[in-house]
């Protein structure tokens, strides 16, 4: 162990995270530089650079810092949820498999993306669902329950309630209301 990361490690410092992991052997437990555990004994002591080094040799990860769990800035979080939702919104989507799937707690990931974003995964994945359904029902001639069905919702009543509740309106009556403006306006 070098002198710079035993020092990051008694200081817990934040800028040395994801360089190393830093495990202790009396308590077979592996944290990032920057955890607010006690200080272990140095002679106790063992490095590794990544996360995998760290669980091969027998240690598990920590529960206070969670070092095996990528940190994103909190920008690029929203940016990498709304990456993953947009990408996978047809398909059967929770919070847990989104978090899983980005690698970060499922609470912080809901809580930070309703802080930045201002409303819940939850309510972005929906949206982007009503989305993607308003612009099939506008461009195909795709049934209701087929539109349904393409942007993820379990079942055409489902979705009809969740369209009719957001627009005030039921999807076919939408359709009806589009292709009536379009011919009006001669499209």
């Amino acid at each position: 162990m070098l002198d710079e990361q035993w020092n990051a490690i008694i200081h817990c410092d934040s800028s040395c995270d994801g360089q190393f992991f830093y495990a202790v052997k009396t308590t077979g437990i592996f944290c990032r530089p920057s955890c607010k555990s006690r200080e272990p004994k140095k002679d106790n002591v063992l490095v590794f650079m990544t996360v995998d080094a760290a669980i091969e040799a027998g240690f598990r990860a920590c529960k206070r810092c969670r070092p095996d769990q990528f940190r994103w800035p909190a920008e690029e979080l929203v940016h990498r949820t709304k990456e993953y939702i947009e990408a996978h919104y047809s398909e059967p989507l929770t919070l847990g498999g989104i978090s899983k799937a980005l690698h970060i707690n499922q609470y912080h990931l809901h809580h930070v993306f309703k802080r930045m974003a201002g409303l819940t995964p939850a309510e972005y994945l929906l949206h982007k669902r009503l989305t993607e359904a308003k612009e099939l029902l506008e461009d195909t001639d795709l049934n209701v329950t087929e539109v349904a069905v393409s942007v993820g919702f379990i079942s055409a009543s489902h979705f009809s309630t969740v369209f009719r509740k957001q627009f005030g309106q039921s999807p076919s009556v939408y359709r009806s209301w589009i292709q009536n403006s379009n011919v009006s306006k001669g499209v």
